[in-house]
């Protein structure tokens, strides 16, 4: 009787033992799963958050170079004209200052494709600012005419549109209207 007793009781342990165990093991297996699932959430978070913190640079470096050739072109139309050049000199060096935070912000951000372009843009631009702004200060250099910037403004604006181009062509950047 002491062995079937002893035998039953062990039984039972046992038995209540696994219950208890396989309850544990499968609380377990589903708090792994469940923290899987919340890495896996977080890590879709953090790259749509890069994403959108990637696309908000590349309209900004957009926008900022269309003003300063939108600039550069008000200011040398204003060149003979005294009463608009006070507020086109005014608007070109907003434009450029705008442009050198955003290529800064672009250095963060942009892959190496996109930035070798927008880093030749942004040269390009300052060598067309400084034609104009001697033009304007009445010191050209041999070659600096009104229409050697008008010339070299329009090459820049078909230098932005390859750029949007480039840009439209990073993974996860391409929309429909991709011809614009």
């Amino acid at each position: 009787m002491d062995v079937g007793w002893a035998a039953g009781a062990l039984a039972a342990v046992a038995g209540v033992v696994g219950t208890l165990l396989s309850a544990l093991l499968t609380q377990r297996a589903a708090d792994r799963r469940r923290q899987r699932e919340q890495e896996w959430a977080e890590r879709v978070l953090d790259r749509r958050s890069e994403a959108r913190e990637l696309r908000s640079c590349y309209v900004a470096l957009n926008t900022a170079v269309r003003h300063y050739l939108a600039a550069l072109t008000d200011q040398l139309h204003a060149l003979g004209h005294e009463e608009d050049l006070r507020s086109a000199r005014l608007r070109l060096t907003a434009a450029r200052d705008r442009h050198r935070d955003v290529y800064a912000q672009a250095q963060i951000w942009a892959p190496e494709q996109v930035l070798d372009i927008a880093s030749d843009l942004g040269r390009d631009l300052g060598t067309v600012y400084g034609m104009v702004r001697r033009l304007d200060d009445g010191v050209p250099r041999p070659g600096d005419s009104p229409t050697a910037a008008r010339e070299s403004i329009d090459a820049l604006w078909d230098r932005l549109r390859e750029m949007r181009r480039r840009i439209r062509a990073e993974p996860g950047m391409s929309r429909a209207n991709s011809g614009r």
